[in-house]
């Protein structure tokens, strides 16, 4: 297995993510290949000077790279050969397995779309974020982010991918599907959730229990997936990225609240297109970098791109 990452994605690239693929290489067994896409001449000198061992990791040379201001459609037009692009390139013709980046989510989308390409038939591609709960389980939660209007169908084929999703990556058995609403009534909600409501409950593709409320998802493990659309699901992400960080600040001595640390998951999965994608934050430190890169080998080796496309030609 060969996974790509660009290595001067992100706030603290190349320094955080030279490191976190070290640790990762530390992790993983020996017939995984961790491929940093990147330039030779940075990645020398850092290292060199840093006095890091890179010898356990393969390299691709690219002298472009996306910063984080540039803007998507622009940048893709302009370096095509950036680590990020590069990357995704590579990872469709064969040459990597996974790929993932902590740099420009704008760019990597425009790239997901425009090089990766989604599943034939599915509507809308998402991206899938794991939140913690009381009981120290977990659920996925999409989408958190790519997109902000979702119709009803889109929202009823999120249950499909999220349930894939969670089965495969999270090992749940017959997960149950819930439906992210104001009330947990079935007349709740605007039209779009109440017609989702609608083709939800008719499915026969996945355990959809109903509504759920937001004020249950960190409390209560009664739902494996959550569906909603990208905007609410990335102020719900961002509002539990401010809640682990109220408790850091405030010192809260609780091993259970460190479950809400972004660096543990690393990166989130971008569910129905053609490969394996993986986007990271931003501000993603060592740990965190290595946790996604930990996180792409999961994707990779659960077959997850693989089972969607079967499901869909079911």
């Amino acid at each position: 297995m060969r996974i790509g990452i660009d290595m001067m994605g992100g706030d603290y690239a190349p320094g955080s993510v030279i490191r976190g693929a070290i640790l990762a290489r530390e992790s993983l067994p020996v017939d995984v290949e961790i491929v940093l896409i990147g330039n030779k001449d940075i990645l020398a000198r850092y290292s060199e000077e840093h006095q890091l061992d890179v010898s356990g990791l393969s390299h691709i040379h690219t002298e472009d790279a996306v910063e984080m201001e540039d803007h998507p459609l622009k940048v893709f037009k302009e370096k095509p050969q950036a680590g990020l692009f590069l990357g995704q390139r590579l990872l469709m013709d064969g040459s990597l397995d996974g790929f993932c980046s902590a740099g420009n989510t704008g760019a990597m989308m425009v790239g997901a779309m425009q090089i990766i390409t989604s599943i034939p038939g599915i509507i809308r591609p998402a991206i899938a974020a794991t939140i913690p709960n009381v009981e120290g389980t977990q659920s996925v939660i999409l989408d958190v982010g790519l997109n902000p209007d979702a119709r009803p169908d889109v929202l009823y084929q999120y249950g499909t991918i999220g349930t894939i999703y969670s089965s495969l990556v999270h090992q749940i058995v017959d997960p149950t599907v819930a439906l992210l609403n104001v009330g947990i009534e079935e007349s709740k909600g605007n039209m779009v959730t109440r017609s989702a409501y609608q083709l939800m409950k008719e499915s026969s593709n996945y355990n959809f229990i109903g509504n759920i409320e937001a004020n249950e998802m960190f409390v209560s493990t009664r739902a494996d997936v959550i569906v909603t659309d990208g905007f609410i699901g990335n102020m719900m992400l961002k509002q539990a990225e401010a809640f682990y960080k109220v408790v850091s600040l405030k010192s809260v001595g609780n091993g259970y609240f460190e479950l809400f640390n972004f660096e543990n998951f690393g990166g989130t999965p971008v569910l129905g297109i053609n490969a394996s994608l993986l986007i990271g934050h931003g501000i993603s430190n060592d740990k965190a970098i290595k946790n996604m890169l930990l996180h792409t080998v999961d994707v990779v080796g659960a077959g997850l791109v693989n089972r969607i496309k079967e499901e869909l030609d079911r």
